[in-house]
Protein backbone atom coordinates (compact mmCIF):
# COMPACT_ATOMS: atom_id res chain seq x y z
CA UNK A 1 0.00 0.00 0.00
CA UNK A 2 1.21 3.50 -0.80
CA UNK A 3 1.72 6.06 1.92
CA UNK A 4 -0.99 8.14 0.27
CA UNK A 5 -3.65 5.54 1.03
CA UNK A 6 -6.15 6.67 3.67
CA UNK A 7 -5.90 5.23 7.17
CA UNK A 8 -8.61 2.98 8.58
CA UNK A 9 -9.61 5.87 10.87
CA UNK A 10 -10.20 8.17 7.88
CA UNK A 11 -12.09 5.46 6.01
CA UNK A 12 -14.28 4.65 9.03
CA UNK A 13 -15.14 8.34 9.38
CA UNK A 14 -16.18 8.46 5.70
CA UNK A 15 -18.25 5.30 5.97
CA UNK A 16 -20.24 6.78 8.86
CA UNK A 17 -21.66 9.32 6.41
CA UNK A 18 -23.16 6.75 4.02
CA UNK A 19 -26.35 6.35 6.05
CA UNK A 20 -28.10 8.94 8.21
CA UNK A 21 -29.03 6.43 10.90
CA UNK A 22 -26.53 4.37 12.85
CA UNK A 23 -29.00 1.47 13.21
CA UNK A 24 -31.46 0.53 10.46
CA UNK A 25 -32.14 -3.20 10.53
CA UNK A 26 -32.37 -4.72 7.06
CA UNK A 27 -30.56 -7.31 4.94
CA UNK A 28 -31.12 -5.78 1.50
CA UNK A 29 -28.18 -3.37 1.55
CA UNK A 30 -25.90 -6.05 2.98
CA UNK A 31 -26.73 -8.71 0.39
CA UNK A 32 -26.28 -6.14 -2.42
CA UNK A 33 -22.78 -5.19 -1.24
CA UNK A 34 -21.73 -8.77 -0.55
CA UNK A 35 -22.83 -9.75 -4.07
CA UNK A 36 -20.66 -6.94 -5.48
CA UNK A 37 -17.73 -8.34 -3.46
CA UNK A 38 -18.24 -11.89 -4.74
CA UNK A 39 -20.13 -13.14 -1.64
CA UNK A 40 -17.09 -13.62 0.64
CA UNK A 41 -19.34 -14.79 3.50
CA UNK A 42 -19.69 -18.11 1.63
CA UNK A 43 -15.91 -18.55 1.54
CA UNK A 44 -15.31 -18.08 5.27
CA UNK A 45 -14.29 -21.01 7.51
CA UNK A 46 -17.07 -22.97 9.30
CA UNK A 47 -19.08 -20.45 11.31
CA UNK A 48 -20.35 -20.52 14.89
CA UNK A 49 -22.99 -17.78 15.03
CA UNK A 50 -23.79 -16.28 18.47
CA UNK A 51 -26.89 -14.20 19.34
CA UNK A 52 -28.60 -13.25 22.60
CA UNK A 53 -29.01 -10.33 25.00
CA UNK A 54 -26.55 -11.17 27.77
CA UNK A 55 -23.38 -13.22 27.76
CA UNK A 56 -22.67 -13.23 24.00
CA UNK A 57 -19.15 -11.89 24.41
CA UNK A 58 -18.27 -14.05 27.40
CA UNK A 59 -19.64 -17.17 25.70
CA UNK A 60 -17.57 -16.33 22.63
CA UNK A 61 -14.50 -15.77 24.83
CA UNK A 62 -14.89 -19.19 26.48
CA UNK A 63 -15.52 -20.87 23.12
CA UNK A 64 -12.47 -19.16 21.64
CA UNK A 65 -10.20 -20.19 24.55
CA UNK A 66 -11.45 -23.81 24.44
CA UNK A 67 -11.00 -24.17 20.67
CA UNK A 68 -7.56 -22.53 20.81
CA UNK A 69 -6.57 -24.93 23.60
CA UNK A 70 -7.59 -27.74 21.25
CA UNK A 71 -5.15 -26.39 18.65
CA UNK A 72 -7.60 -24.66 16.31
CA UNK A 73 -6.95 -21.42 14.43
CA UNK A 74 -9.81 -18.98 14.85
CA UNK A 75 -11.27 -15.88 13.25
CA UNK A 76 -13.51 -13.79 15.51
CA UNK A 77 -15.94 -10.94 14.93
CA UNK A 78 -17.26 -8.94 17.89
CA UNK A 79 -18.78 -5.52 18.55
CA UNK A 80 -18.60 -2.88 19.75
CA UNK A 81 -14.89 -2.32 20.30
CA UNK A 82 -13.66 -0.90 23.60
CA UNK A 83 -10.62 1.17 22.61
CA UNK A 84 -9.77 0.52 18.97
CA UNK A 85 -11.83 -0.69 15.99
CA UNK A 86 -9.20 -3.32 15.15
CA UNK A 87 -10.43 -5.28 18.22
CA UNK A 88 -13.57 -6.26 16.29
CA UNK A 89 -11.80 -8.44 13.73
CA UNK A 90 -9.41 -11.23 14.72
CA UNK A 91 -7.64 -13.15 11.94
CA UNK A 92 -6.24 -16.55 12.91
CA UNK A 93 -5.87 -15.42 16.52
CA UNK A 94 -4.42 -11.94 15.89
CA UNK A 95 -6.16 -8.54 15.70
CA UNK A 96 -6.40 -7.33 12.13
CA UNK A 97 -3.44 -5.12 11.19
CA UNK A 98 -3.82 -1.48 10.16
CA UNK A 99 -2.80 -2.09 6.50
CA UNK A 100 -5.22 -5.03 6.27
CA UNK A 101 -8.14 -3.14 7.81
CA UNK A 102 -7.58 -0.07 5.63
CA UNK A 103 -7.37 -2.26 2.50
CA UNK A 104 -10.60 -4.16 3.22
CA UNK A 105 -12.50 -0.99 4.12
CA UNK A 106 -11.29 0.70 0.92
CA UNK A 107 -12.37 -2.27 -1.21
CA UNK A 108 -15.81 -2.24 0.39
CA UNK A 109 -16.12 1.51 -0.13
CA UNK A 110 -15.29 1.12 -3.83
CA UNK A 111 -17.68 -1.82 -4.27
CA UNK A 112 -20.50 0.05 -2.52
CA UNK A 113 -20.29 2.94 -5.05
CA UNK A 114 -21.56 5.55 -2.60
CA UNK A 115 -24.90 3.80 -2.06
CA UNK A 116 -26.91 3.88 1.13
CA UNK A 117 -25.51 1.46 3.74
CA UNK A 118 -25.05 1.54 7.53
CA UNK A 119 -21.67 1.69 9.24
CA UNK A 120 -22.14 -1.74 10.82
CA UNK A 121 -23.16 -3.29 7.51
CA UNK A 122 -20.19 -2.08 5.49
CA UNK A 123 -17.67 -2.84 8.24
CA UNK A 124 -19.19 -6.33 8.62
CA UNK A 125 -18.77 -6.80 4.87
CA UNK A 126 -15.10 -5.81 5.26
CA UNK A 127 -14.77 -8.42 8.01
CA UNK A 128 -16.28 -11.14 5.78
CA UNK A 129 -13.80 -10.18 3.04
CA UNK A 130 -10.92 -10.56 5.51
CA UNK A 131 -12.22 -13.89 6.83
CA UNK A 132 -12.60 -15.27 3.29
CA UNK A 133 -9.01 -14.44 2.37
CA UNK A 134 -7.29 -15.87 5.44
CA UNK A 135 -7.35 -19.57 6.42
CA UNK A 136 -8.70 -20.68 9.79
CA UNK A 137 -10.53 -23.66 11.26
CA UNK A 138 -13.55 -21.73 12.58
CA UNK A 139 -15.10 -18.27 12.56
CA UNK A 140 -16.78 -17.13 15.79
CA UNK A 141 -19.33 -14.58 14.63
CA UNK A 142 -21.17 -12.38 17.15
CA UNK A 143 -24.50 -10.82 16.18
CA UNK A 144 -24.55 -7.02 16.38
CA UNK A 145 -28.19 -6.39 17.31
CA UNK A 146 -31.19 -8.71 17.22
CA UNK A 147 -30.62 -11.57 14.82
CA UNK A 148 -33.14 -11.94 12.01
CA UNK A 149 -32.19 -8.66 10.28
CA UNK A 150 -28.68 -8.30 11.67
CA UNK A 151 -25.93 -7.74 9.10
CA UNK A 152 -24.21 -10.97 10.19
CA UNK A 153 -27.28 -13.08 9.38
CA UNK A 154 -26.29 -13.71 5.78
CA UNK A 155 -24.40 -16.94 6.42
CA UNK A 156 -25.00 -20.68 6.55
CA UNK A 157 -23.47 -21.58 9.92
CA UNK A 158 -21.99 -24.80 11.17
CA UNK A 159 -24.01 -24.21 14.32
CA UNK A 160 -25.68 -21.33 16.14
CA UNK A 161 -25.81 -20.29 19.77
CA UNK A 162 -28.44 -18.25 21.63
CA UNK A 163 -27.36 -16.87 25.02
CA UNK A 164 -29.91 -15.67 27.63
CA UNK A 165 -32.50 -13.32 26.16
CA UNK A 166 -33.97 -10.40 28.09
CA UNK A 167 -35.19 -6.84 27.44
CA UNK A 168 -32.75 -4.55 25.63
CA UNK A 169 -32.74 -2.33 22.53
CA UNK A 170 -36.52 -2.09 22.83
CA UNK A 171 -36.64 0.81 20.35
CA UNK A 172 -35.55 -1.66 17.65
CA UNK A 173 -36.72 -5.05 18.92
CA UNK A 174 -39.90 -4.12 20.83
CA UNK A 175 -40.84 -4.66 24.47
CA UNK A 176 -42.52 -8.06 24.16
CA UNK A 177 -40.14 -10.79 25.31
CA UNK A 178 -41.56 -13.37 22.89
CA UNK A 179 -41.18 -10.85 20.06
CA UNK A 180 -37.56 -10.16 21.04
CA UNK A 181 -36.98 -13.92 21.14
CA UNK A 182 -38.41 -14.26 17.62
CA UNK A 183 -35.89 -11.69 16.37
CA UNK A 184 -32.98 -13.48 18.07
CA UNK A 185 -34.23 -16.89 16.88
CA UNK A 186 -33.98 -15.51 13.35
CA UNK A 187 -30.40 -16.86 13.27
CA UNK A 188 -31.68 -20.46 13.40
CA UNK A 189 -31.12 -22.13 10.01
CA UNK A 190 -32.68 -25.30 8.56
CA UNK A 191 -30.97 -28.49 9.73
CA UNK A 192 -28.22 -26.57 11.58
CA UNK A 193 -27.64 -27.31 15.27
CA UNK A 194 -28.76 -24.62 17.72
CA UNK A 195 -27.42 -24.49 21.28
CA UNK A 196 -29.54 -22.53 23.74
CA UNK A 197 -28.52 -21.18 27.14
CA UNK A 198 -31.12 -21.12 29.97
CA UNK A 199 -34.14 -19.07 28.90
CA UNK A 200 -37.37 -17.74 30.38
CA UNK A 201 -40.39 -19.87 29.43
CA UNK A 202 -41.77 -17.53 26.67
CA UNK A 203 -38.31 -17.35 25.09
CA UNK A 204 -37.71 -21.10 25.28
CA UNK A 205 -41.07 -21.72 23.59
CA UNK A 206 -40.21 -19.45 20.65
CA UNK A 207 -36.78 -21.05 20.19
CA UNK A 208 -38.22 -24.57 20.37
CA UNK A 209 -41.00 -23.82 17.86
CA UNK A 210 -38.55 -22.16 15.45
CA UNK A 211 -36.07 -25.04 15.70
CA UNK A 212 -38.87 -27.56 15.17
CA UNK A 213 -40.21 -25.72 12.11
CA UNK A 214 -36.74 -25.59 10.54
CA UNK A 215 -35.82 -29.13 11.63
CA UNK A 216 -32.79 -27.72 13.42
CA UNK A 217 -31.35 -29.99 16.15
CA UNK A 218 -31.71 -28.15 19.47
CA UNK A 219 -29.53 -28.60 22.58
CA UNK A 220 -31.33 -26.87 25.49
CA UNK A 221 -29.82 -25.90 28.82
CA UNK A 222 -31.59 -27.67 31.65
CA UNK A 223 -32.90 -30.43 29.38
CA UNK A 224 -30.23 -31.61 26.98
CA UNK A 225 -27.32 -30.33 29.03
CA UNK A 226 -26.81 -29.08 32.59
CA UNK A 227 -24.13 -27.00 34.23
CA UNK A 228 -23.56 -26.02 37.84
CA UNK A 229 -21.05 -25.45 40.60
CA UNK A 230 -20.34 -28.18 43.17
CA UNK A 231 -17.58 -28.20 45.81
CA UNK A 232 -15.60 -25.49 44.05
CA UNK A 233 -15.73 -27.23 40.67
CA UNK A 234 -17.79 -26.75 37.53
CA UNK A 235 -19.89 -29.79 36.69
CA UNK A 236 -21.28 -30.27 33.18
CA UNK A 237 -23.48 -33.13 32.02
CA UNK A 238 -24.99 -34.07 28.68
CA UNK A 239 -25.85 -37.28 26.85
CA UNK A 240 -22.13 -37.92 26.36
CA UNK A 241 -21.50 -38.03 30.09
CA UNK A 242 -20.30 -36.00 33.07
CA UNK A 243 -17.40 -33.54 33.11
CA UNK A 244 -15.71 -32.43 36.34
CA UNK A 245 -13.94 -29.17 35.47
CA UNK A 246 -12.21 -26.19 37.10
CA UNK A 247 -14.25 -23.06 37.69
CA UNK A 248 -13.98 -20.45 34.93
CA UNK A 249 -11.52 -17.64 35.47
CA UNK A 250 -14.09 -14.96 34.48
CA UNK A 251 -15.74 -13.63 37.65
CA UNK A 252 -19.42 -13.84 38.57
CA UNK A 253 -21.98 -16.63 39.01
CA UNK A 254 -23.45 -15.80 35.57
CA UNK A 255 -20.17 -16.98 34.03
CA UNK A 256 -21.06 -20.55 35.02
CA UNK A 257 -23.95 -20.34 32.53
CA UNK A 258 -21.78 -18.74 29.84
CA UNK A 259 -19.07 -21.35 30.36
CA UNK A 260 -21.69 -24.12 30.18
CA UNK A 261 -22.98 -22.80 26.86
CA UNK A 262 -19.44 -22.76 25.46
CA UNK A 263 -18.87 -26.31 26.73
CA UNK A 264 -22.07 -27.42 24.95
CA UNK A 265 -20.57 -25.98 21.74
CA UNK A 266 -17.29 -27.78 22.39
CA UNK A 267 -19.09 -31.07 23.01
CA UNK A 268 -20.93 -30.74 19.71
CA UNK A 269 -17.52 -30.30 18.05
CA UNK A 270 -16.05 -33.30 19.96
CA UNK A 271 -13.41 -31.23 21.76
CA UNK A 272 -11.39 -33.14 24.35
CA UNK A 273 -12.16 -32.50 28.06
CA UNK A 274 -8.54 -31.44 28.65
CA UNK A 275 -8.89 -28.57 26.14
CA UNK A 276 -12.21 -27.58 27.71
CA UNK A 277 -10.58 -27.38 31.16
CA UNK A 278 -7.68 -25.30 29.82
CA UNK A 279 -10.06 -22.95 27.98
CA UNK A 280 -12.13 -22.27 31.09
CA UNK A 281 -8.99 -21.13 32.91
CA UNK A 282 -7.49 -19.04 30.10
CA UNK A 283 -10.50 -17.17 28.70
CA UNK A 284 -10.17 -13.40 28.59
CA UNK A 285 -12.92 -10.85 28.02
CA UNK A 286 -12.20 -7.22 28.97
CA UNK A 287 -14.79 -5.10 30.81
CA UNK A 288 -16.90 -8.03 31.96
CA UNK A 289 -16.53 -7.80 35.74
CA UNK A 290 -12.82 -7.38 35.18
CA UNK A 291 -10.29 -6.32 37.81
CA UNK A 292 -8.69 -3.28 36.21
CA UNK A 293 -5.09 -4.26 35.43
CA UNK A 294 -2.01 -2.25 36.37
CA UNK A 295 -1.68 0.87 34.28
CA UNK A 296 -1.53 4.67 34.45
CA UNK A 297 -5.11 5.03 35.75
CA UNK A 298 -4.87 2.36 38.46
CA UNK A 299 -1.48 3.77 39.55
CA UNK A 300 -2.99 7.24 39.86
CA UNK A 301 -5.92 5.93 41.92
CA UNK A 302 -3.68 3.96 44.26
CA UNK A 303 -1.51 6.96 45.00
CA UNK A 304 -4.41 8.15 47.17
CA UNK A 305 -6.40 4.97 47.77
CA UNK A 306 -3.61 2.59 48.61
CA UNK A 307 -5.71 -0.52 49.16
CA UNK A 308 -8.45 0.11 46.62
CA UNK A 309 -9.74 -2.60 44.28
CA UNK A 310 -10.98 -1.30 40.94
CA UNK A 311 -13.39 -3.34 38.82
CA UNK A 312 -14.82 -2.67 35.37
CA UNK A 313 -18.01 -3.91 33.73
CA UNK A 314 -19.79 -2.86 30.55
CA UNK A 315 -23.20 -4.37 31.34
CA UNK A 316 -25.98 -1.88 30.64
CA UNK A 317 -29.38 -3.54 30.97
CA UNK A 318 -31.51 -4.79 33.85
CA UNK A 319 -30.19 -8.35 33.69
CA UNK A 320 -26.62 -7.06 33.88
CA UNK A 321 -27.54 -4.75 36.77
CA UNK A 322 -29.08 -7.67 38.69
CA UNK A 323 -25.84 -9.61 38.25
CA UNK A 324 -23.68 -6.67 39.39
CA UNK A 325 -25.91 -5.93 42.37
CA UNK A 326 -25.72 -9.56 43.48
CA UNK A 327 -21.94 -9.50 43.16
CA UNK A 328 -21.58 -6.24 45.10
CA UNK A 329 -23.97 -7.44 47.80
CA UNK A 330 -21.75 -10.48 48.34
CA UNK A 331 -18.64 -8.38 49.00
CA UNK A 332 -17.27 -7.92 52.49
CA UNK A 333 -19.45 -5.72 54.71
CA UNK A 334 -16.30 -4.08 56.02
CA UNK A 335 -15.38 -2.42 52.73
CA UNK A 336 -16.78 0.89 51.45
CA UNK A 337 -18.53 0.24 48.13
CA UNK A 338 -18.46 2.87 45.38
CA UNK A 339 -19.99 2.56 41.92
CA UNK A 340 -19.14 5.00 39.13
CA UNK A 341 -21.87 4.79 36.52
CA UNK A 342 -22.50 6.24 33.07
CA UNK A 343 -25.36 5.18 30.80
CA UNK A 344 -26.61 5.92 27.31
CA UNK A 345 -29.90 7.82 27.13
CA UNK A 346 -31.44 4.89 25.22
CA UNK A 347 -31.04 2.55 28.21
CA UNK A 348 -33.68 2.02 30.89
CA UNK A 349 -31.70 3.77 33.61
CA UNK A 350 -34.44 3.52 36.24
CA UNK A 351 -34.56 -0.26 35.83
CA UNK A 352 -30.77 -0.42 36.00
CA UNK A 353 -30.61 1.59 39.24
CA UNK A 354 -33.53 -0.31 40.77
CA UNK A 355 -31.43 -3.49 40.91
CA UNK A 356 -29.14 -1.80 43.45
CA UNK A 357 -31.86 0.08 45.33
CA UNK A 358 -33.91 -3.11 45.79
CA UNK A 359 -31.26 -4.68 48.01
CA UNK A 360 -31.64 -2.70 51.24
CA UNK A 361 -28.39 -3.93 52.75
CA UNK A 362 -26.50 -3.01 49.59
CA UNK A 363 -28.22 0.35 49.12
CA UNK A 364 -27.10 1.41 52.60
CA UNK A 365 -23.45 0.52 51.90
CA UNK A 366 -23.19 1.75 48.31
CA UNK A 367 -22.33 5.24 47.06
CA UNK A 368 -23.17 5.94 43.41
CA UNK A 369 -21.17 8.47 41.39
CA UNK A 370 -22.87 9.55 38.14
CA UNK A 371 -20.65 10.56 35.21
CA UNK A 372 -20.99 11.44 31.52
CA UNK A 373 -19.52 9.27 28.77
CA UNK A 374 -16.80 11.27 27.09
CA UNK A 375 -17.38 12.08 23.41
CA UNK A 376 -20.78 10.36 23.21
CA UNK A 377 -23.74 12.56 22.26
CA UNK A 378 -26.19 9.81 23.27
CA UNK A 379 -25.01 9.65 26.88
CA UNK A 380 -27.44 10.40 29.70
CA UNK A 381 -26.43 13.64 31.48
CA UNK A 382 -25.06 12.80 34.94
CA UNK A 383 -27.50 15.25 36.58
CA UNK A 384 -30.48 13.25 35.26
CA UNK A 385 -28.89 9.98 36.34
CA UNK A 386 -28.23 11.52 39.75
CA UNK A 387 -31.88 12.60 40.10
CA UNK A 388 -33.06 9.09 39.22
CA UNK A 389 -30.64 7.46 41.68
CA UNK A 390 -31.64 9.84 44.48
CA UNK A 391 -35.34 9.20 43.79
CA UNK A 392 -34.67 5.51 44.40
CA UNK A 393 -33.02 6.23 47.74
CA UNK A 394 -29.42 5.63 46.70
CA UNK A 395 -26.51 7.65 48.11
CA UNK A 396 -25.30 9.47 45.03
CA UNK A 397 -23.52 12.43 43.48
CA UNK A 398 -23.02 13.83 39.97
CA UNK A 399 -19.63 14.64 38.47
CA UNK A 400 -18.30 16.41 35.39
CA UNK A 401 -16.05 13.52 34.40
CA UNK A 402 -14.50 10.24 35.48
CA UNK A 403 -11.52 11.89 37.21
CA UNK A 404 -13.79 14.06 39.37
CA UNK A 405 -15.75 10.99 40.45
CA UNK A 406 -12.58 9.13 41.39
CA UNK A 407 -11.30 12.14 43.33
CA UNK A 408 -14.52 12.18 45.37
CA UNK A 409 -13.74 8.73 46.79
CA UNK A 410 -11.71 9.05 49.98
CA UNK A 411 -11.76 5.55 51.50
CA UNK A 412 -8.24 4.01 51.14
CA UNK A 413 -9.68 0.47 51.01
CA UNK A 414 -12.64 1.22 48.72
CA UNK A 415 -14.01 -1.36 46.31
CA UNK A 416 -14.72 0.68 43.17
CA UNK A 417 -16.92 -0.64 40.38
CA UNK A 418 -17.07 1.34 37.12
CA UNK A 419 -20.14 0.21 35.19
CA UNK A 420 -23.10 0.99 32.98
CA UNK A 421 -21.77 1.17 29.43
CA UNK A 422 -19.19 -0.43 27.20
CA UNK A 423 -18.39 3.08 25.96
CA UNK A 424 -17.49 4.15 29.50
CA UNK A 425 -15.50 0.93 29.89
CA UNK A 426 -13.61 1.79 26.71
CA UNK A 427 -12.84 5.27 28.09
CA UNK A 428 -11.42 3.66 31.26
CA UNK A 429 -9.32 1.10 29.38
CA UNK A 430 -7.95 3.80 27.09
CA UNK A 431 -6.98 5.96 30.09
CA UNK A 432 -5.31 2.93 31.67
CA UNK A 433 -3.41 1.87 28.55
CA UNK A 434 0.36 2.07 28.89
CA UNK A 435 2.01 4.29 26.31
CA UNK A 436 3.98 2.35 23.72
Amino acid sequence: MSHASPSSEALLARLLDLHPKLIDLSLGRMTRLLAALGNPQGKAPPIIHIAGTNGKGSTLAFTRAILQAAGHRLHCYTSPHLVDFHERITLAGQPISEPQLADYLRRCEVANQGQDITFFEITTAAAFLAFAEHPADFLLLEVGLGGRLDATNVIDPLLSVITPISHDHEEFLGSDLAGIAAEKAGIIKPHRTIISAPQDAPVAEVIEKTADRLQAPLARAGQDWQVGCEHGRLVFQDQKGLLDLPLPNLVGTHQITNAGTAIAVARDLNIAPEAIATGLQTAEWPARLQPLPDGPLTARIRQRLTQADIWLDGGHNQAAADMLATWLDNQSTNRPLHMIIGLLASKAHNDFLAAFAARSGLAERLTVHCVPISGNDNALPPQLLHQAARAQGLHCSAHADLSSALNAINAPDALILIAGSLYLAGEVLKANRKKA
